[in-house]
């Protein structure tokens, strides 16, 4: 062969085919992972007692590491009166305050049942109507309310995220 470079066409049962398999022992996971830090199933940082989602109107109770009640639905603040999005404590608690800036339509001061003030100017979670936003509180059903009174403890972590 004088220096002349012969090419064959080789036949397609003579190809090599290179499959990549996996190590014994690696694990795939089923669905998208959680975020490093957050409490699965919330969009709150482990350690937060109480979770608020602004955006979806929901929030939960946890231990800390993982939701013990929730999601449920809420209603926070309405525009001009927006529930603060940040990080808090629990301040203190009454389970029959009532409000000193927002009156009833009868001219008394508007039951907030069940409060549990987490923010700076008076912002709780508490019993209240669905049928409206709220002055910036958290308001929940009744069971809830009673159930996050009885649960938070003053200085536990309450996280509120925004929209």
């Amino acid at each position: 062969m004088s220096g002349r470079t012969v090419r064959r066409a080789l036949p397609l049962a003579s190809a090599v085919v290179i499959v990549a398999l996996p190590l014994a022992g690696t694990a795939y996971a089923a669905e998208p992972a959680q975020s490093p830090g957050l409490i699965p199933g919330t969009p709150c940082a482990v350690g937060v007692k109480a979770c608020v989602s602004l955006g979806a109107q929901r929030a939960w109770l946890t231990d800390g590491t993982k939701v013990v009640n929730g999601p449920i639905d809420v209603i926070s603040g309405g525009l001009g009166q927006e529930t603060p999005a940040g990080d808090f404590a629990v301040d203190w608690k009454d389970r029959d305050h009532k409000s000193g800036e927002h009156k009833t339509p009868e001219g008394l001061p508007s039951p907030m049942p069940f409060s549990v003030f987490f923010a700076p100017g008076g912002i709780a979670f508490h019993e209240g109507t669905f049928d409206r936003p709220s002055a910036g509180c958290v308001r929940l059903a009744r069971a809830d309310a009673e159930l996050y009174f009885t649960t938070l403890q003053v200085g536990d972590k309450v996280q509120v995220k925004g929209g």
